[in-house]
């Protein structure tokens, strides 16, 4: 069996930005939270469209794979960023977690939680993939 990446992606990224970090994989599941919310939206609610941009993440990811397997985990289009990657590998036996996020301050709160956590915990290698540009 080869390496297994786990990645978490909070924001749509350009192909070409993913593909020197997914190079190495055999097998990639995607976790895409709708982290592009405000505080007042996520307390009302009103996620539909960061979980449109999540889907659009998840898509991107896909088609920076090259040969890798790829699959997508539809269910964690969710705003808890930081949950959804022990969630993940409770089925996927990842051998490193890469985090994909909006550049510097332009991330967001709920991307801030998510690298913490991907970091932190887990005990699995951990990179995170800041992008050049938002």
């Amino acid at each position: 069996m080869g390496k297994r990446i786990l990645v978490v992606t909070t924001v749509p990224a350009d192909t070409s930005e993913l593909r020197e970090a997914l190079s190495d994989a055999d097998e990639i599941r995607v976790v895409a939270p709708a982290a592009d919310v405000s505080f007042l939206e996520w307390l009302t609610n009103d996620e539909d469209e960061a979980r449109r941009e999540a889907e659009e993440a998840a898509e991107r990811v896909a088609a920076a794979a090259d040969d890798a397997r790829v699959e997508v985990d539809r269910t964690s289009q969710d705003t808890d960023a930081a949950q959804a990657i022990p969630d993940a590998l409770r089925d996927f036996p990842a051998d490193e977690i890469v985090v994909v996020t909006r550049p510097g301050e332009d991330a967001t709160w709920l991307e801030d939680e998510t690298v913490r956590a991907a970091l932190e915990a887990h005990g699995i290698p951990a990179r995170h993939v800041e992008l050049t540009t938002a």
